[in-house]
């Protein structure tokens, strides 16, 4: 798949409170899930590698990771260790051993920028360190915490079409969910099937006016980085990205979402109780391949 949008930023400098004590050492981001790789193994891939190989395997070789203080092993992961392979091949791992190299060969072929978040001032101010990287083109955001099945990743290839398509400023997946109050949530019109144009989007609205609740996963025009410095903090005394999205409809852009299909699976490791099921059903979607 040829794509325009080539740059892909993953903000990954949250402090993952709710999943202490494990995330003191360890960032959240390294937590692993199930997953079968191309040799038929099912192996456990920490939830970052998984969203970088999707990103890799659609076209994008750019990548900008924003991280925090204590997320060393984040760019530890991502250094090709060969001596490692070589100690697999020695035990007879050959089938581990050949998915290590297959990934370090997609970040040798990758370009990767380390971008520091020195505070927690929330998911807006960690798109707006990524300015430099972005430049004036458009690009992609995938949350670091968040990872999506879809056949053939439809939902991302889906995405990118339709940004282009709708000459939109931003679009963003949506889901429907039970409780809306932990999301951001929107309210707009469906003009095509799973098609929405946004007249207004909310942070964690304690009476949601909808239960479409937006997936962390966007493409925007670098106009977002105008939204997001005249932002104030919002909910938890952060700089909220919906805020700033809300900005971009109130200065008149086109904002659009796209409806993910029943079947796609969105994995969350943001808490105990969701990453307990992301476990359970990618260990359920990796034996059922």
């Amino acid at each position: 798949m040829v794509i325009l949008i080539r740059k892909a930023v993953i903000p990954a400098a949250g402090l993952g409170t709710r999943l202490l004590p494990i995330t003191k050492e360890m960032p959240k981001e390294m937590l692993p899930l199930f997953i079968k790789s191309s040799n038929g193994q099912i192996y456990l891939k920490s939830l970052l590698q998984l969203v970088f190989e999707q990103l890799y395997d659609i076209g994008f070789q750019r990548f900008c990771f924003i991280i925090g203080r204590g997320k060393r092993a984040i760019e530890d992961h991502f250094t090709p260790d060969y001596e490692c392979i070589e100690m697999l091949k020695n035990k007879g791992k050959e089938n581990a051993a050949q998915d290590m190299k297959n990934f370090y060969k997609k970040i040798e072929n990758s370009t990767i920028v380390w971008v520091n978040q020195p505070q927690p001032k929330g998911f807006g101010d960690a798109i707006l360190k990524a300015q430099s990287f972005v430049g004036d083109e458009p690009f992609l955001v995938h949350a670091g915490d968040t990872y999506i099945i879809s056949n053939e990743n439809k939902h991302l290839k889906d995405l990118i079409k339709f940004f282009e398509e709708l000459k939109s400023d931003i679009i963003f997946l949506i889901k429907k969910v039970e409780d809306a109050r932990k999301y951001g949530v929107i309210e707009g019109k469906e003009i095509s099937e799973n098609i929405y144009e946004i007249k207004r989007v909310i942070e964690k609205p304690e009476k949601p006016p909808t239960n479409l609740a937006i997936m962390p996963v966007y493409i925007f025009h670098p106009v977002i980085f105008k939204a997001i410095e005249v932002t104030s903090p919002g909910v938890g005394g952060e700089i909220q990205l919906t805020d700033a999205i809300q900005k971009i409809i109130d200065w008149k852009l086109k904002v659009y979402a796209l409806e993910l299909n029943y079947n796609d699976i969105v994995l969350d490791i943001g808490s105990p109780e969701t990453y307990w099921e992301a476990l359970k059903l990618s260990y359920e979607y990796s034996i059922k391949e």
